[in-house]
């Protein structure tokens, strides 16, 4: 892959730039269907567990509590096929074209012409600008490749965590891991720094979660949050978390308050911190000079 990119990069730079934006729109695509069904497939899979250990408690045989009805009800990334959630009608190949079916389509089902989430070419969009976005920066090279699927997996724990305010161990677990196996190559920073930075990362918002449950009897967040700041420690080292915990606050409380403004969001409801971790971690990471808080002090 790096190969194909290179030669582009030597010779068709512009052509380059297209095929990099239509792949990440693609893997917008599919990251769409990633936000929508994992977090079905996890529910699933938590009642069919749950309803097992209920039946084992009570005595009862493992699976006596119809979990098989469940579990024959075949869902998962590749199944059953996309269809419209008003009318059930098969998406056929033609109107699943990330962003230009959805031009084409005026934003509605070629079936029953319900409308059809703006999110869904947005998300496409976005992917294949973040995707262009990391090319210019660093170009053809394995750290391309690295944050080619740290931000994929980041784009999908945000809209997971915006629809249902989880960030799945089955995204954060392997992504710190992963972090943790390419810093032994240095690739970002020395794999001390990327140790230190897992530790430091959860244990900073772990401290915060309990000072602040002591201080107000309430729960300010999520063990996922406290997973997510490893990974950026495992990726990218100690040195930027602080200034990741700041920003993310500082953007998270004036969105915040804006969306109370506006009727939005009411006081007492609870706001999902891992998206702003991410943008924060991300616009950090990418930016430096622009984001690092200590550069405007």
């Amino acid at each position: 892959m790096l190969d194909v990119f290179y030669v582009l990069q030597q010779e068709h730079r512009l052509l380059l730039f297209f095929v990099v934006f239509v792949f990440g729109a693609c893997i917008g695509s599919f990251l769409n269907v990633v936000i929508y069904r994992l977090p079905i497939m996890l529910k699933r899979q938590w009642e069919v567990e749950a309803k097992e250990y209920i039946a084992v408690s009570q005595g009862q045989p493992s699976g006596a509590c119809d979990t098989e009805v469940v579990k024959s009800q075949r869902f998962n990334l590749a199944f059953p096929a996309s269809s419209c959630p008003s009318c059930s009608a098969a998406i056929k190949p033609w109107q699943n074209i990330p962003i230009l079916s959805y031009i084409l389509l005026r934003g509605k089902c070629a079936n029953c012409k319900s409308a059809i989430s703006i999110r869904y070419p947005l998300v496409e969009l976005f992917t294949g600008l973040i995707t262009l976005i990391l090319l210019m920066r660093f170009g053809v090279s394995n750290e391309f490749l690295a944050m080619m699927a740290f931000s994929y997996v980041s784009i999908a724990l945000t809209g997971i965590d915006i629809d249902e305010q989880l960030l799945p161990d089955v995204l954060t677990l392997p992504l710190l891991w992963v972090g943790l196996l390419i810093n032994t190559q240095n690739t970002f920073v020395p794999l001390q720094d990327a140790v230190i930075g897992a530790a430091v990362g959860y244990l900073s918002l772990w401290a915060i979660y309990w000072l602040f449950k002591l201080v107000t009897g309430k729960e300010g967040m999520g063990y996922g949050d406290f997973k997510l700041m490893a990974v950026f420690g495992s990726w990218f080292g100690w040195n930027l978390l602080p200034n990741i915990v700041l920003l993310s606050s500082l953007v998270g409380a004036v969105l915040g308050v804006g969306l109370i403004l506006v009727g939005r969001q009411k006081s007492q409801q609870p706001l999902p911190f891992g998206p702003f971790i991410i943008i924060a971690g991300w616009l950090t990471v990418m930016f430096p000079s622009c984001f690092l808080l200590a550069n405007y002090l």
